[in-house]
């Protein structure tokens, strides 16, 4: 669908099932909230026994490894779940982390762990990750209703956070009982939980397909074709404007500037917690509303002023009078930045040709899991250099830009969410 805006069903239209209610999208909700806490362990297992087995540099190194074939094939794993189907690669994906993990855990009960071993694995999940993020993204259109998808990115929205939540001290605790090896071990039944839901998720049938999705050429051909899609659509390409612009202003303080932020203030590891809390408890709230609610009017303008609201927030943070100040703000932040995105994502999906599912989503989670990261080294520089104040001042800036891009678009300011 090209359009901007989208018309209600008809009144010999059958009513569309809540997602909250569809059993179909809770199998999918169940597998993705258990591959997510998956995650989570697995990267807390990582973590510790990195820095177990080699220096401060070498933990950082194992760390960052997983970054860069993800980075690199992202784009890639849009072609690819295009060409399969999502989830098709899902479930690969699934299953490919689950044997690596596991693998991994088996070889733990014969030997310590290397930083050899563990850069490997690192380098092998961030191959599968680059496959399996495009296609987790692509996956809500084919399981639901078109009116459904922004309760379906609140749903989701949920589970990211509860995943969070509950992936943390989990992953602690199986390292404190078992080691490594049970906690990755945990990382790979968590995966392999997420497969039965994901084999009984029952796909819609795509509609027929417009002639601009053309045959199906080389990989190669077939990323050029999603580019100029995005490139040439009249929301796409405002919208990955938005998220590009929007990320790289929020990310660096976000992650980065508020670790330098509670060091300079002197509020501890304890006050820097409850700031990222409160962000986490902002957006999960937004996402509630969202699951709850199922639309908002006038979508598109509704996402730009809560990113322009929201990048004030951003800026605020670093003038925060006390902790107590600065949660408030964390939270608002959270809401509004959280409620924002989420129907940034709902608008991607809504206007974009089934047949470039994969390829749009890989663009957009591209700015999100590897551009966007790029900020950090150059956060980090900026705060050494002219203090933390303006450091956020700037990238509040640089993110209520996002929000002004997209009000610059008249399709944008006019989209709106199916009913």
């Amino acid at each position: 669908m090209t359009s901007a805006t989208l018309t209600a069903p008809g009144p010999g239209t059958p009513a569309q099932r809540p997602a909250h209610r569809d059993g179909n999208v809770l199998r999918w909700l169940g597998a993705y909230t258990a591959s997510m806490i998956g995650d989570s362990v697995y990267y807390m297992a990582l973590a510790w026994a990195a820095s177990r087995a080699g220096s401060d540099s070498q933990t950082g190194l194992v760390l960052a490894a997983g970054s860069i074939p993800r980075a690199v094939l992202m784009l890639a794993g849009g072609v690819l779940a295009d060409r399969l189907g999502p989830r098709r690669v899902v479930i690969g994906s699934d299953i490919a982390r689950c044997l690596v993990v596991l693998g991994l855990a088996g070889a733990l009960l014969f030997t310590s762990p290397a930083v050899w071993m563990l850069i490997a694995v690192a380098l092998v999940f961030g191959v599968v990750d680059a496959l399996f993020l495009p296609a987790v993204g692509a996956l809500p259109p084919r399981i639901s209703a078109p009116g459904q998808l922004a309760r379906i990115q609140g749903l989701r929205g949920l589970a990211a956070r509860g995943a969070n939540v509950a992936g943390a001290p989990l992953g602690g605790l199986a390292v404190a009982l078992g080691g490594p090896v049970l906690a990755f071990a945990a990382a790979g039944v968590l995966f392999a939980l997420s497969l039965p839901l994901l084999l009984l998720v029952r796909m819609r049938p795509l509609p027929e397909q417009p002639e601009a999705a053309g045959e199906p050429g080389t990989a190669w051909q077939e990323l050029t074709d999603g580019l100029r899609h995005i490139r040439r659509h009249p929301l796409l390409g405002p919208l990955m404007l938005v998220i590009a612009v929007s990320e790289l202003g929020f990310v660096g303080p976000l992650n980065l500037g508020m670790i330098l932020l509670a060091r300079q203030r002197g509020w501890g590891a304890t006050g820097m917690g409850w700031i990222v809390a409160a962000f986490g408890i902002g957006a999960g709230a937004a996402a509630l509303l969202l699951a709850v609610r199922g639309r908002v009017p006038r979508g598109g303008l509704v996402m730009c002023l809560l990113v322009l609201v929201g990048a004030s927030g951003v800026g605020a943070l670093a003038y925060a009078p006390s902790v107590a100040a600065a949660v408030v703000i964390a939270a608002l932040v959270g809401l509004l930045m959280g409620l924002g995105g989420a129907l940034c994502a709902a608008l991607v999906q809504t206007a974009t040709e089934p047949a470039y599912l994969g390829r749009v989503t890989s663009v957009s989670t591209l700015f999100t899991h590897a551009v966007a990261p790029l900020s950090y080294p150059v956060t980090g520089a900026a705060v050494a250099a002219w203090g933390t104040g303006p450091v956020f001042v700037a990238s509040g800036a640089l993110c209520a830009a996002g929000g002004a891009i997209g009000l610059a678009f008249t399709r944008l300011r006019r989209a709106e969410l199916p009913r």
